[in-house]
């Protein structure tokens, strides 16, 4: 009788085991902990969607559970944000210092593997896409420079053992509508160059802006530079990719200082954002000449903006030098300055 009743509970001790198992698969775990954290929680999207919010606690640990479709997700922190491969059965624990999240990023458990992989990837893309000067080659220069990136992208895949077959799958197909949004931006870019010139041809009197209000109190044009080069950079507090180029511009900044060019910042927030825009200029202690647009769109449409940043360089007799020049980030923006005449 004790042999079945021992049996018994040995039946259902397995059984509840199991039925834990299959039960676990049925959700994703997500823990970790942050350096330096950006706010009191966590939130995972999709496609902008919200999909969940994450307390994190006062020492920077948080663990939440969540049922969701297997694919790519967004994680927001209040300022920044990554991406990674999450599904149910996953127990993904997360750690990071906000200060460098991709540089400190590491993920353990299960499914660490495809996440690790993940911000080896998004560092090497910071690399391999950080000279914008590339959209200026020819086209066959160009598409082997893109070649280059995208072997690139498959050498680190294939090097990451462990990947599942539907995310290798879905990986290689990144790779190649990558390819096809580099050659988009290329023809689109190309195309756009190919009009400015004409527009807004090198040598054409550039067009002014007036009285635009300086961060010092006082107001500014663009006549005011006359005798100097004037490196121009358009931009907003809420624009992301505006404020990734900041340390490279302060370095630039830095490095000319003193020489026949003036570095011109011009804010094109909106008019009830001027208190944001006076806040950003003192915390991230902007250098440069730091201009508020007040609203103001002429100089912004008779240069045909249609997105930021762009920068935009005027000789020392206030003539267009480069309607698109390259960004503060761009590798070889400071040759390219020395051979424009800054000096």
């Amino acid at each position: 009788m004790k042999k079945w009743y021992y049996l018994g509970i040995l039946t259902l001790i397995f059984s509840l085991h199991t039925f834990a198992q299959k039960e676990g698969n049925d959700y994703l775990r997500l823990s970790g902990k942050i350096t330096d954290k950006n706010s009191d929680s966590l939130l995972v999207f999709k496609n902008r969607t919200k999909i969940k919010r994450i307390n994190v606690n006062k020492d920077g640990t948080f663990s939440d559970t969540l049922r969701i479709k297997e694919g790519f997700y967004g994680i927001f922190d209040g300022k920044e944000q990554g991406f990674f491969y999450l599904k149910n059965g996953y127990n993904l624990k997360i750690t990071f210092d906000t200060k460098q999240w991709d540089e400190t990023m590491t993920c353990k458990g299960e499914g660490a593997i495809p996440n690790n992989y993940l911000f080896k990837k998004a560092l090497y893309t910071e690399k391999a896409t950080a000279d914008k000067s590339i959209f200026k080659l020819e086209s066959a220069e160009f598409m082997a420079k893109i070649e280059e990136i995208v072997a690139g992208y498959q050498k680190l895949l294939e090097q990451t053992k462990g990947l599942e077959a539907s995310f290798i799958t879905l990986e290689k197909k990144d790779f190649e509508d990558f390819k096809k949004r580099g050659v988009a931006k290329y023809n689109q870019s190309t195309g756009l160059k190919k009009h400015q010139e004409e527009v807004l041809p090198k040598g054409k009197i550039s067009p002014k802006f007036f009285n635009y209000e300086n961060y010092n109190g006082t107001k500014t044009s663009l006549d005011d530079f006359k005798g100097k080069f004037v490196y121009i950079d358009l931009w907003a507090t809420w624009c992301a990719p505006c404020k990734k180029e900041i340390p490279f511009l302060k370095k630039v900044e830095k490095e000319f200082h003193n020489q026949n060019i003036v570095f011109v910042s011009i804010s094109t927030d909106r008019v009830k954002d001027h208190d944001k825009w006076k806040k950003m200029v003192a915390d991230l202690q902007l250098t440069g000449v730091q201009l508020f647009a007040n609203g103001d769109v002429s100089f912004e449409n008779a240069y045909e903006v249609t997105g930021i940043p762009r920068f935009i360089l005027i000789d020392p007799q206030g003539n267009i030098v480069d309607p698109n020049a390259p960004r503060p980030s761009d590798e070889g923006l400071k040759n390219w300055l020395k051979e424009a005449g800054v000096h």
